[in-house]
């Protein structure tokens, strides 16, 4: 019975030295899942954010509202201007001539750039100076026969068909005939007639003289009436075709 008691202890002696080799292994085991569980990262909640309200209080203000000032750009006039927009050529003075040979070059020089400047007159551009000659020299012998008195003289630098206009469009008469019965009293009625030119603008075909009329009416050395007139004169193939008076 001994053996068989001995064999039975031995035998849960060995069960319980299993269990709590079992029991001893069993915590390591468990602490590798434990730290795998801890590095699995958490998935991350998302939180809304409070959205952020105007806020009525902060209104901008337009009638105080200014806009913003543009500076002007800052010009350094002390430095030279080296944009090139206007070419960088300093102007040089004029050399005085040193001796008379310099002068007389000098001279010749200056005659050839007038004679040259006459040469560059286009030929309008003199026929234009030949008309305003011939124009003027129509009105002054005008002007003669009207002092004088002097209807015949007077009729023969006006066209046949000349017009007489108030500005600006105004037909007062036209041809000789009316010009004669204006004229022609006037001459016999009055003692003496003197007109005098304040300023006279000549271009070409057209006469505008600012003259001033004197006229005796009784007396033929009192002056009774003085007045100033505005008179435009049109002249074709040396006469008179056209007068414009301005009041």
């Amino acid at each position: 019975m001994k053996p068989l008691s001995i064999i039975f202890a031995s035998l849960i002696t060995t069960v319980a030295l299993i269990t709590y080799a079992a029991e001893q292994s069993e915590p390591e085991q468990k602490e590798p899942q434990v730290e795998a569980q801890a590095n699995v990262e958490k998935p991350k909640v998302e939180t809304e954010q409070p959205v952020a309200q105007p806020n009525t209080d902060d209104k901008v203000n337009t009638l105080e509202y200014k806009a913003p000032e543009l500076k002007k750009p800052v010009i350094d006039t002390t430095k030279p201007d080296d944009s090139k927009v206007l070419g960088n050529e300093q102007i040089k003075p004029a050399e005085k001539p040193k001796n008379k040979i310099e002068k007389a070059v000098a001279v010749a020089e200056a005659e050839k750039a007038v004679t040259q400047a006459k040469e560059a007159l286009t030929v309008k551009q003199q026929t234009k100076a030949k008309q305003s000659r011939e124009s003027l020299a129509v009105v002054e012998q005008l002007v003669k026969a009207y002092n004088a008195r002097n209807i015949e003289e007077f009729l023969r630098v006006y066209a046949e068909d000349v017009e007489f206009y108030i500005f600006p469009n105004e037909l007062l008469f036209k041809g000789k005939e009316k010009l004669i019965e204006r004229y022609g009293l006037m001459f016999k009625k009055l003692k003496c007639i003197h007109s005098s030119p304040i300023k006279r603008i000549v271009h070409g075909d057209i006469v505008i003289d600012h003259e001033l009329s004197e006229t005796c009416s009784t007396d033929e050395k009192v002056v009774d009436k003085r007045s100033e007139l505005i008179s435009s004169y049109q002249i074709k193939d040396g006469k008179i075709v056209r007068v414009l008076f301005f009041r």
